[in-house]
């Protein structure tokens, strides 16, 4: 069989997902909530969506990352996996910004959208995209910001996706009413068949990274709680 399979990995925060996409569909997908033991959880559920498939890592031809920001030790053990996976099997790999992954489920809107990361300590990790001609495109640099500081400065409607909880949601549409959209949880959710999309289009194009020289995306140190 010749080798058509992506694999996906996103451990950037506790939200954890894995996606297996063959360049037409998604064909397995995993998401959960993970209590900070990445480590000990990624390795078995890729084994298991591999054997839901029946294939191996052998039918694997690349490899797709979460780069960050999120958890400084959930980034590194996404990257880490995704680096050995593609030295040892000698993989295609691409690296995706976080919040690009949140992003992708959103193109196709017509406004603004901002996407959000918990970024812990009540904080939020930010980042503003601009629909130019169909396609999300990132505008300016990631911030942190909180939940009752979001959208603030605000004049135009913006559309807000991404790891809010209950509390900020309401916060957050109660103070700016008709200036925001907020997606809804399920569309907030960060997949992984998203990172498979976004990483199967930069492998088709040939943007792929070195997996000796790929780097986390670092908003803080690693005494912080964002990557």
């Amino acid at each position: 069989m010749t080798a058509s399979l992506l694999l996906a990995i996103d451990t950037a925060t506790r939200t954890a997902s894995l996606a297996l996409h063959d360049g037409a569909r998604v064909r397995v997908e995993l998401s959960w909530e993970s209590q900070d033991h990445h480590t000990v959880e990624l390795a078995p559920r890729i084994a298991g969506m591999l054997a839901q498939l029946e294939v191996t890592v052998n039918d694997l031809a690349g490899i797709a990352v979460a780069l960050g920001p999120g958890s400084f030790t959930g980034v590194r053990v996404g990257i880490a996996a995704a680096k050995g996976l593609s030295i040892s099997r000698r993989l295609k790999l691409v690296g995706v910004p976080t919040l690009d992954i949140l992003a992708q489920a959103m193109q196709g809107t017509q406004m603004p959208v901002v996407a959000v990361l918990a970024a812990g300590r009540g904080r939020l990790c930010a980042q503003r995209y601009l629909p130019v001609k169909g396609q999300l495109h990132a505008d300016g640099s990631a911030w942190l910001t909180t939940g009752r500081g979001l959208g603030a400065d605000w004049a135009e409607t913006m559309c807000v996706c991404g790891e809010l909880s209950a509390e900020e949601r309401h916060d957050i549409k109660k103070r700016l009413g008709s200036r925001v959209v907020l997606a809804s949880p399920a569309a907030s959710l960060r997949r992984a068949g998203y990172l498979a999309e976004l990483g199967w289009a930069r492998l088709a194009a040939g943007r792929t990274d070195d997996p000796t020289t790929l780097i986390p995306i670092y908003l803080q140190t690693p005494s912080g709680s964002l990557a």
